[in-house]
């Protein structure tokens, strides 16, 4: 290479290096820019929907991107640019509220009594991104928002906890507009409470005809399993003076709804936390409500967007105040339900004789024993040992009745040849149905005990994923009682399986299959070969895969249930001698029998289908 080609190398690599400087420059600038345009686009896009279509909400702020930053107050907003951005901390003995003077809103919220799966503070949100904003509309089609601008804040504290003697500390963020025209962010935070009130204060804004607030955050993965949590995250809203509340649906992917009628509260809601804006005056007018599912394994171990535009009760006044109340916490029952707001409805319990058995049986029965006894896997022992006994009665009736069907099987044969016919149905009919009444027994004295047992069943299963009680609980081999409890990792993923396996689910499914095994011996044949393959085989199985990442708590229950089931039909034989049994069905059937008001109309059927078959002859 000669000198004049090094030369020209060189040269060529000092152009190159100083274009690719000037360019992430001018990158780094476009995307400051961008984000803004972003920010203001999102604004525009939930004002649009709030206001169910109209364009004039979103027109005006598209009009207020193309200026400076807003169309009102513009002079204000650049001489604020320079500002740097301060965060201020308020905290209790439950919660730390960070509150930053950039929109003046809360910047992160952190719960000091729980944390995340993999053992740091539990922060419901914390993100430069995420948005807190009110957006005002005035009688002369232009607006401003909050969040384009800093606020003060009225205290030279930086970091403030309650004291032992204090009921509450109110901290006030003020966005001074103009001569006489300032908004206010008062915020309150009570001593052992979840709640942090908020009043959004107007002072000399009469011209102010309408508002909208933007409430949006991505809130992080707290617990093990992400599809798990996945499941039961959403968003919720209550309507007013209703029982009842309405979730979006949870699940993958992205949803959205658009209500135009009243509201009293919102929530985004997680697995066991919850974040709740709550109306404490007059209602929402309205809100575009929506979330955003990430995909797993993120890097940022992000769950959902949550994202809620809420059209704001203002008035035309020049001086108003909008109470409302956010409330950053568990989703436990008993805390839930003390706001008296309906907030309770959160947890999923489930509904109409569901709900009631978890409220009504087993939430006393668990909170009463969490109060003596610390370790939740002995808790669920003895949960399962009273459910149990309370429903021995019953089981104990379905193994006699069982006994009784088993025992009358070869006199229900020999019916059966007796009337081959397919016209004798009912004539062989009519004849079993009497030997049952003689003998004392019914086909569905086995079938009702079980029936009534599986609302039972249900409950159990709706209440142990949603039991925050049972978090990062540990018990045995399982360091997480709320989450799946994996022995082994796999190396690959099994569909419908998962990449571990889970010891409490084995057990489960074990138990499960010498419980039906039992039953399938105690209970006459009923010549269904494919029910024994799905009871004895089909079914264990399917529970395998369905409870592998399952709370391990739920199948821990499942596995004592069956266990103790197992152990009551061994003493139940024990008890019952079934030649005695048989002897007292034969000293029934000898006595005259009462015939129903049922079987005397199947007796007259009978009859005039034999006198119609005689006339046919």
């Amino acid at each position: 290479m000669d000198k004049n080609t090094f030369y020209g190398f060189l040269a060529i690599g000092a152009i190159l290096l100083g274009f690719s400087y000037y360019t992430s420059k001018q990158s780094d600038k476009y995307a400051q820019e961008k984000h803004r345009l972003d920010s203001v686009a999102s604004v525009n896009f939930a004002a649009e929907k709030a206001h169910g279509g109209s364009s004039e909400p979103a027109a005006a702020a598209t009009a207020a991107a193309a200026e400076p930053q807003n169309t009102l107050f513009a002079a204000e907003v650049l001489a604020q640019a320079a500002k740097d951005e301060e965060r201020y901390t308020i905290e209790n003995d439950v919660i730390a509220v960070t509150l930053t003077n950039r929109g003046g809103r809360v910047y992160s919220v952190t719960l000091k009594n729980y944390h995340s799966y993999n053992n740091q503070p539990l922060t419901l949100f914390k993100d430069d991104k995420d948005d807190f904003a009110v957006t005002f509309y005035t009688n002369d089609s232009r607006n401003f928002t909050t969040s384009d601008f800093y606020f003060t804040p009225q205290t030279t504290e930086t970091s403030y906890r309650l004291a032992e003697n204090e009921a509450s500390y109110t901290f006030v963020m003020r966005l001074q507009l103009g001569e006489g025209q300032l908004v206010d962010y008062e915020y309150t935070l009570h001593k052992g409470s979840y709640m942090l009130d908020f009043n959004l204060k107007l002072v000399g804004l009469s011209n102010v005809t309408n508002a909208d607030l933007l409430w949006s955050y991505s809130a992080f993965q707290q617990e093990k399993a992400f599809e798990n949590e996945n499941t039961y995250s959403t968003v919720a809203y209550s309507y007013p003076n209703e029982a009842s509340i309405e979730e979006l649906g949870a699940g993958d992917g992205s949803k959205e709804e658009n209500v135009k009628t009243r509201l009293q509260w919102i929530a985004f809601k997680q697995q066991f936390f919850s974040s709740i804006l709550v109306a404490k005056g007059e209602n929402f007018y309205g809100a575009y409500m929506s979330y955003l599912t990430y995909k797993p394994d993120n890097r940022e171990h992000l769950l959902k967007k949550y994202v809620a535009n809420i059209q704001l009760p203002i008035a035309a006044q020049r001086d108003q105040t909008l109470p409302m109340a956010f409330y950053f916490g568990p989703n436990h029952y008993s805390t839930l339900k003390s706001y008296e707001s309906n907030f309770h409805k959160l947890v999923p319990l489930g509904g109409w004789i569901i709900g009631w058995i978890n409220r009504l049986l087993v939430i006393p029965i668990f909170d009463l024993l969490g109060k003596y006894i610390a370790s939740y896997g002995v808790i669920i022992l003895i949960l399962t040992v009273i459910i149990k006994l309370l429903l021995f009665p019953l089981t104990f009736k379905s193994y006699i009745s069982s006994a009784k069907m088993r025992l009358l099987k070869p006199d229900v044969d020999r019916i059966a040849k007796k009337y081959p016919k397919k016209e004798d149905a009912l004539k062989k009919q009519q004849e079993t149905m009497g030997l049952y009444k003689k003998a004392g027994a019914s086909p569905m004295g086995g079938c009702l005990p079980i029936i009534i047992q599986f609302p039972i069943l249900i409950a159990m299963f709706r209440f142990f994923p949603a039991s925050i009680e049972l978090r990062q609980q540990s018990f045995l081999w399982a360091d997480d009682l709320s989450g799946f409890d994996s022995i082994l990792s796999l190396p690959f993923t099994i569909p419908f399986y998962g990449d571990h396996i889970s010891l409490f689910t084995l057990l489960m499914a074990a138990a499960l299959f010498v419980s039906s095994r039992m039953s399938m011996a105690q209970t006459p044949d009923t010549g269904m070969p494919g029910m024994k393959f799905m009871t004895l085989y089909l079914m264990p199985a399917m529970m395998l895969f369905w409870f592998n990442s399952y709370a391990a708590g739920l199948s821990y229950y499942y596995f004592l249930s069956n266990l103790i089931t197992i152990g009551q039909n061994f003493a139940t034989r024990r008890l019952v001698n079934e030649d005695k049994l048989h002897a007292r069905m034969r000293e029934n059937s000898k006595k005259p029998v009462k015939k129903s008001r049922f079987q005397s109309k199947l007796e007259e059927v009978a009859r005039k289908q034999q006198q119609h078959q005689k006339n046919r002859k």
